[in-house]
């Protein structure tokens, strides 16, 4: 199967050319600086996590490996719906070319509900976490696989100035390396996506296996291929009780109500 994470970066690439052409890092910071404070993504998940499972629950429009996930897709609605189900924080793709999302689709569901918000798309550049910020959201998703060391640790202050929390994510242990080759020290969640970005295959052992390779303090985020109750008590007997959840409340009538028989 092709790279697709390679593709995918490609094409970022390409667009972050293109917005350079547009608008400036100056101006971007201005409209950073007039959004609302942000509302505290990893402290919410934090919260949560007290109590039982924290589920971070994602809007997403489609993907690569599925395509369409939800032709009646209307943000807003599905922020609400998250929210009243239980959520503690949203996840919305922003990602056009692959995963039909949109800036726009961010910040409808922030307006409509109050819960924090990450930007979940393919950053690699300064320019895209202010203009994650610009547009409202409260954290963002740095993927170890798409660079090096450095450049992770550089983003990652780059959005701790902005205010940002951070998902730093991870497939494998070469990755996890990376990341603590960074030393982006305490206050990062760590994503440990089931899904592989090159091939898309999808294995919640992904996450298990890792467990024991971790640093003590860190917190961990599983992401990906958590459809049901028995896996979401899977990862909690092994001390997981963050989440990330999106394709198998996506394709329900009431993603709220599939979000509470999900978490109990």
């Amino acid at each position: 199967m092709s790279d697709i994470l390679d593709t995918i970066l490609a094409r970022k690439r390409e667009e972050i050319s293109a917005l350079r052409t547009t608008t400036t890092l100056a101006s971007l910071r201005d409209q950073a600086r007039d959004q609302d404070p942000p509302r505290g993504f990893c402290a919410a998940l934090r919260r949560a996590a007290v109590h039982g499972p924290a589920v971070i629950a994602e809007i997403k429009r489609a993907s690569p490996s599925k395509g369409l996930i939800r032709a009646d897709f209307d943000a807003a609605w599905l922020a609400a719906e998250y929210e009243q189900g239980g959520a503690a924080c949203l996840s919305v793709l922003t990602d056009r070319d692959f995963f039909q999302g949109g800036d726009e689709y961010l910040i409808a569901a922030r307006a409509a509900c109050a819960l924090p918000v990450i930007r979940k798309d393919f950053l690699i550049d300064e320019i895209q976490i202010v203009q994650a910020r610009a547009i409202g959201a409260d954290c963002v998703l740095l993927i170890a696989g798409a660079m090096d060391a450095a450049q992770l640790r550089r983003l990652h202050d780059i959005a701790r100035e902005q205010s940002l929390d951070v998902l730093v994510e991870i497939h494998d242990a070469e990755e996890l390396q990376r990341v603590i080759d960074a030393q982006l020290g305490e206050g990062f969640l760590l994503g440990i996506n089931n899904r592989n970005l090159r091939t898309f295959e999808t294995r919640l052992e992904t996450t298990l296996e890792l467990l024991d390779r971790l640093p003590v303090s860190v917190e961990v985020v599983t992401e990906s291929g958590i459809a049901q109750p028995a896996d979401v008590q899977r990862m909690m007997k092994s001390g997981v009780r963050r989440f990330l959840v999106g394709e198998s409340l996506m394709r329900q009538p009431s993603p709220a109500t599939a979000l509470r028989q999900l978490i109990g």
